[in-house]
């Protein structure tokens, strides 16, 4: 291939946008179709583990991220209903173990930086993928309006849901986990100063946790509640619910959740569903890309930061070989497979674990903490090193 390829990328979120800007900066020609007419997200939090940041690093906007986020020194990990402290994790030494800190950060924030570092990418809003097209030499991303995109390459960046997917391999069957989420966010200056919300802290009991961060430089407090129940099945982010609802779910927890919770002005609710990782991620000149590729439970806070690294590899990988795209996306796919699947099957397990319902499995959990956290050589409590230790700048030479 004499000219450089052009991508093609479904989705503009953060693994799309991600994507679009390592292409970009190697100089590839790029555009993004998204099906929202704005390029924004929801009002949610995320957690930016050091492996996450190190790619961010590897993109070149570090920096503006560190100043969108908030650094708390420590994870408090605590009893669901006494409040007693299991777990005192500092996560303010990350950048001496791990090269990089753990950060939490509001989506549209973390997308506004990504997005602000574009020059040259094409930018498609309310472009609504309905279809692949497969070419001898490329692909074409059918659009809900009619046109089309023509490319070397497509990717499918277009999360849980994915399109792209189902046109690659067939219609998947989601599993349901059983478990039920709650998504809140409150102004710090709404919350009692006497709660503390300036460390990231999970409180831990039977059938559920709940987890609180500070995000936008610790303006706004991000709230995930999660609790075993098949009451409710739909998987959204965006079903609004009613306080009611999470007061009563966690009636009999610690007050200060109790009386957090009303701080924030609107409450959503999603299922949690997982997939199995697919045997494969390409087929022909089409690839996937983040959730598309390998959704994945929250419990190791890896979404984002998989995405990223996603988005690093395979620029690399088209950069290397981009006279043998086929080559490329066989690269790419190979060298990302194995972690992704590891982070997928991770997080299945940290689930279990997170919401024992036995009193004496968890007194035996907590005990496990507190020994990982006093005499522990992986400091991050739950064994993560493997994944925060990984910097993407490895495969990217």
């Amino acid at each position: 291939m004499t000219r450089a390829p052009r991508i093609a990328i479904v989705g503009g979120g953060i693994g799309g946008v991600a994507a679009a800007l390592a292409l970009e900066r190697r100089g590839f020609a790029t555009v993004v179709c998204e099906q929202s007419p704005a390029l924004s997200e929801i009002g949610a939090g995320v957690n930016l583990t050091p492996n996450a940041l190190m790619a961010l690093r590897a993109l070149g906007v570090e920096d503006g991220v560190v100043v969108a986020g908030c650094e708390s020194d420590f994870l408090m990990i605590r009893s669901w209903k006494s409040g007693r402290v299991i777990s005192r994790m500092r996560r303010g030494s990350f950048r001496q173990q791990f090269g990089a800190p753990n950060l939490t950060i509001h989506r549209a924030d973390l997308l506004h930086v990504l997005h602000g570092a574009l020059k040259t990418t094409e930018l498609h809003l309310a472009a609504r993928c309905i279809g692949i097209e497969q070419r001898p030499r490329g692909a074409v991303a059918r659009l809900a309006d009619g046109s089309e995109i023509e490319a070397d390459v497509i990717v499918g960046a277009d999360g849980i849901h994915s399109v792209v997917r189902k046109d690659l391999f067939g219609a998947d069957a989601p599993r349901f986990t059983g478990c039920i989420c709650w998504r809140g966010m409150a102004a710090r200056d709404a919350v009692p100063q006497d709660i503390n919300v300036a460390e990231g802290t999970m409180w831990m009991g039977p059938h559920g946790h709940v987890v609180h961060y500070p995000v936008r430089r610790g303006e706004l407090i991000n709230i995930v509640a999660h609790v075993d129940s098949d009451a409710w099945t739909e998987e959204s982010w965006t079903s609004e619910c009613d306080l009611s609802e999470v007061m009563t779910a966690y009636a009999g927890w610690h007050r200060d959740l109790l009386r957090l919770y009303p701080n924030s002005e609107r409450w959503y609710k999603w299922a949690l569903y997982d997939r199995d990782p697919p045997a494969r991620w390409s087929k022909g000149r089409v690839t996937l890309l983040g959730d598309s590729a390998h959704a994945m439970l929250p419990y190791l806070a890896q979404g984002a930061a998989m995405a990223i690294e996603d988005a690093c590899v395979l620029a690399a990988a088209i950069a290397r070989h981009a006279d043998d795209l086929d080559t490329a996306l066989l690269t790419y796919e190979q060298r990302r497979m194995p972690r992704a699947r590891a982070a997928v099957l991770g997080s299945r397990e940290r689930a279990r674990e997170n919401h024992l319902a036995s009193p004496w499995a968890r007194l035996k959990r907590d005990a496990k903490f507190a020994l990982r956290e006093r005499f522990g050589r992986d400091k991050t409590v739950f064994q993560t090193r493997w994944l925060y230790s990984y910097d993407v700048a490895s495969e990217l030479r």
